[in-house]
């Protein structure tokens, strides 16, 4: 029995792609062999993933949308599946925060969060679903977060949002499973990114009392995690939600 992994052959949509954990995830997919359909809100947003996928060997297109659009996402992954000829990995990794307290949250920063996060996922989901199904296999990963496990101050909007889409993961996984589709979310918890580089050295290291590990992980740990979900090695695993945090949620 081998435990390597091998995705040459695989064609795999990443939403968000374009910088941080969304680019790592396409990165460490092609690199396992997919080639990649990287989706952001612009299409030159995915310029440097693209290239990035390309100087691998793999074969990689942009594809501008807008995750919460459900029209646009439907017409998006009909052109992927024409250019590609098929679909087997969507990582559902678009979102976005808009942090404050909850007495001081506006309509407009609930719905935006949401609407990207999870009606986002909800909509992809959707209509790669459809796709999968005639092909009876395919895996779709969600980009969740310890924070839909736990909560956190001043991010009820992101915590709902990330709670919903564990639900929609297990929801969708007892749904797909019987036509070969596994459907699973991957909890990062304090992950180095470009929002946690502005911060000061002060909240670094309060975060770091709350990880075991004492550190924060990096895109890279989340991409591994998504590699490891999108290869026949989890084959037995549907409707998890697999919390890559250095030991942070216990």
């Amino acid at each position: 029995m081998s435990y390597t992994i091998d995705l040459h052959g695989k064609v795999a949509l990443v939403t968000g792609a374009g910088r941080g954990i969304g680019q790592a995830i396409a990165l460490a997919l092609a690199e396992a062999g997919a080639d990649i359909a990287v989706a952001e809100i612009k299409a030159e947003l995915a310029a440097d993933t693209v290239a990035q996928v390309t100087a691998l060997g793999r074969t990689a297109k942009p594809y501008a949308v807008d995750v919460a659009d459900f029209t646009a996402v439907h017409t998006m992954l009909d052109i992927v599946h024409k250019d590609f000829g098929k679909l087997d990995i969507v990582v559902n990794n678009a979102g976005i925060t808009k942090d404050t307290l909850l007495v001081r949250m506006g309509e407009e920063d609930w719905d935006a969060v949401l609407r990207i996060n999870l009606k986002g996922a909800f909509n992809c989901t959707h209509g790669a679903a459809k796709i999968m199904m005639k092909q009876r296999s395919g895996r779709i990963v969600n980009i969740a977060s310890i924070i839909g496990l736990i909560g956190n101050a001043g991010q009820a909007n992101y915590a709902a949002s990330k709670a919903g889409l564990i639900g929609l993961t297990k929801s969708a996984a007892k749904e797909l499973a019987s036509r070969g589709i596994n459907v699973n979310a991957i909890a990062p918890g304090f992950i180095q990114t470009k929002m946690t580089e502005v911060l000061t050295d002060e909240l670094k290291q309060a975060m770091l009392n709350l990880i075991p590990q004492k550190a924060l992980g990096l895109p890279a740990d989340v991409a591994k995690a998504v590699v490891f979900l999108c290869s026949d090695l989890s084959n037995y695993i549907t409707g998890q939600v697999l919390v890559v945090d250095g030991g942070m949620v216990m």
